[in-house]
Formats: C-alpha cells, sequence, structure tokens
C-alpha cells in the first residue's frame, strides 16, 4: 500500500528498526550500537567537514566509474551472449564462476597488476558488478518474441540496428534489473577495494573510526554509505516498473 509515492510498509518497518535501535543504544547493551539519535546529530556535525566531503568525492569517483564500465561492457556482452550460442557457450560458465566466486580473493591479484591506486579500487568495483548485469541482459535477450528479430531483418535492419532498435529495447526491464543489483554489488566492491587496496575515501573513513572506537561516526558515514545505495536502486527500481510494459508486448 503506497501513500503519496511512499511504500508504508517498508517505511513502518524502517521506524521500528530506528525505534529498536534506538532501545538498544540507550541500554547500552554494546559500545558497538550507540543510540540512533546520537548517530544522528554526530552525521549532522561531520557531514559538511573536509575530511568527510573529500572522502564521499573518492569514494563517488570510484563507484561510478566502476558501474559505468561494468555497465558499458557487461550490457553489450550479454546481449551477444543472448544473440550467439558459440558466444554463451564460451563466457557463461565463466560468467557463473566469477558471480558465484568470493571475489574479495582476487584483490591481492589485481593489486600486483594494476597496484595500489584508484585504478584498482575501480576495476574491484566493476568485477563486483559487471557480472549479475551480463546474466541478466542474456536473460532479456532470450526471452525476446522471435517474431520482432523477423521483423526487423524483414525491413531489411543492420546487425548494429537490430542491436540497439530491438534487441536493447526489448530486453531493457531485464537489464534494469540487472544494473540495479549490479550497483548493490558495486557498493560493496567500492569499500572492499578502499579498505584492502587504498586506505581511502569511505575505507578511510571506517578506518580511521573503527581503530578509534569512534562508533557514532562510524555508523554515522555508514548510514550516508546505505541511503545513496538505496536511494540509487529505488530509482531505478522506479525505472523498471516505467518500462515494464515492454515485458508484456515482446
Amino acid at each position: 500500500m503506497k501513500l503519496f509515492g511512499i511504500n508504508l510498509p517498508a517505511m513502518s518497518s524502517l521506524i521500528l528498526w530506528g525505534l529498536l535501535w534506538e532501545v538498544v543504544g540507550q541500554a547500552e547493551l554494546t559500545f558497538f550500537v550507540p543510540p540512533l539519535s546520537e548517530v544522528v546529530r554526530t552525521l549532522v556535525t561531520i557531514i559538511g567537514t573536509p575530511s568527510f566531503l573529500s572522502a564521499l568525492g573518492e569514494t563517488a569517483y570510484a563507484f561510478g566509474m566502476g558501474v559505468f564500465f561494468s555497465i558499458l561492457i557487461g550490457v553489450p556482452t550479454g546481449i551477444l551472449m543472448g544473440r550467439s550460442r558459440l558466444l554463451d557457450e564460451l563466457l557463461l560458465p565463466w560468467v557463473n564462476v566469477f558471480l558465484s566466486a568470493p571475489l574479495t580473493a582476487l584483490v591481492p591479484v589485481l593489486m600486483v597488476l594494476f597496484g595500489f591506486g584508484m585504478k584498482s579500487i575501480i576495476i574491484t568495483t566493476a568485477l563486483f558488478a559487471i557480472w549479475i548485469i551480463i546474466l541478466n541482459a542474456r536473460t532479456g535477450v532470450r526471452q525476446i518474441n522471435r517474431s520482432l528479430v523477423e521483423m526487423a531483418r524483414s525491413f531489411g535492419a543492420s546487425p548494429l540496428e537490430a542491436f540497439f532498435k530491438v534487441y536493447l529495447w526489448a530486453a531493457l526491464p531485464e537489464i534494469l534489473g540487472g544494473i540495479r543489483i549490479g550497483i548493490i554489488r558495486a557498493v560493496k566492491g567500492v569499500i572492499i577495494g578502499q579498505l584492502l587496496i587504498s586506505i581511502a575515501g569511505f575505507g578511510a573513513l571506517f578506518e580511521l573510526y573503527s581503530t578509534n572506537f569512534m562508533m557514532a561516526h562510524f555508523w554515522a558515514v555508514l548510514l550516508v554509505l546505505f541511503a545513496l545505495a538505496f536511494s540509487i536502486s529505488e530509482f531505478l527500481a522506479y525505472l523498471e516498473r516505467k518500462v515494464a510494459y515492454y515485458a508484456a508486448v515482446r
């Protein structure tokens, strides 16, 4: 049920968890969980500081570039896999392996190959996101009504025109679903990269606050990260709903 576009059950759940967080924090059951009210006050004090804005910029850049390259490579690769049986048989096992593998174990290899800078963090972010994007794009193409493809061919569409005007648009609901899940995975990838490869961005703040037991600061930064990931995910879910009618007419 929604009121003014707001999902009431989801909002009620967030309020309930927020109240529970506040109760646990006020009870001082563990130093690791300060009261939510203290976390919010801390967030207000640090959100405009140069260190926070610098960390936000570094994290946003690595995250944005990683997602950009994962979409740029993942969507065409998934569409081509859906079109070509040979390419699908060659790549699908590897895609499934990397999707299910603990990618954190590859971070030392990336550090050796690409160094300890921003390049390795961007590649780590892309590796976390790209595989689900490929699989969803492949699934969307394989569900396309063959009559659409035949119609495009009968009107003389070139392979490139068919790619952009038929496959891409017809598979768009699944592609957006893959991007949405990929972005959630990319958030994990960028933080792992900033913690393990180069202590930078939000990873540096997490390291600083956790080692100094500044738990209110730690949770404040974590709330910002969750809010950004949730906002992007909800925006893509909104786009999914807007293009959902494509699935009904394929």
